[in-house]
């Protein structure tokens, strides 16, 4: 990719970006299961259509200053599958204690809403459509509002690939081909939050 061409993929980020204050760089952790090479094969006990959200963590970039200034994490209580497989408690490192004491998606959509009021004016960002969608189906499970319901969404694994002129990677590998410092517990959604708000400052900055 040419240097003219990375610097129009730039500018049209940025122009996305133009009638915002603040981003939102978000994570998600949700109920999930597979069946390991180890095991006998069985059914799934969490299936695709079920997942939910278990954690949320959610840093704000000043796009004024691109300065991290804030953070949320909360701890979500699943409803249709409460108790967590073990694949889920491995990939994840959350334990069943943490979602048992956890207030409910609506309830933890309430708490972010205050925490929100403090940055009007944000659209969000996630690596990959996938926290998008996940969102939406708790929304629908919960019959509440989306946890971000009403904010624009942005895709910066895209922007990153076309940026980068890449495929797409994962979040960990981007970062270190980045020549950033992986901090935190991979599949922890409030330090994945961290690490997309280090890439989206790196390509902005």
């Amino acid at each position: 990719m040419s240097i003219q061409a990375k610097l129009l993929h730039l500018q049209s980020i940025q122009n996305l970006l133009a009638p915002y204050r603040y981003l939102y760089c978000v994570d998600l952790e949700a109920t999930c299961d597979e069946v390991e090479k180890s095991e006998s094969p069985r059914p799934l006990t969490v299936v695709p259509d079920q997942m939910e959200t278990i954690e949320i963590g959610l840093v704000v970039i000043d796009l004024e200053s691109l300065e991290i200034i804030d953070e949320f994490q909360r701890f979500v209580r699943p409803l249709i599958n409460p108790t967590l497989t073990d694949f889920c408690r491995k990939l994840t490192s959350i334990q069943q204690a943490d979602v048992d004491g956890a207030r409910t998606y609506q309830e933890v959509g309430d708490e972010l809403r205050m925490f929100a009021e403090s940055y009007p004016n944000a659209a969000w960002a996630s690596w990959g459509d996938y926290d998008a969608r996940q969102l939406e189906r708790d929304a629908a499970f919960a019959a509440c509002p989306s946890l971000l319901e009403g904010l624009p969404h942005f895709n910066a694994r895209k922007w990153h690939a076309g940026l980068y002129d890449n495929r797409p990677k994962s979040l960990k590998q981007t970062v270190e081909s980045m020549g950033l410092a992986w901090q935190g517990t991979y599949h922890r959604a409030i330090d994945d939050a961290r690490s997309v708000a280090a890439i989206i400052k790196e390509m902005l900055g």
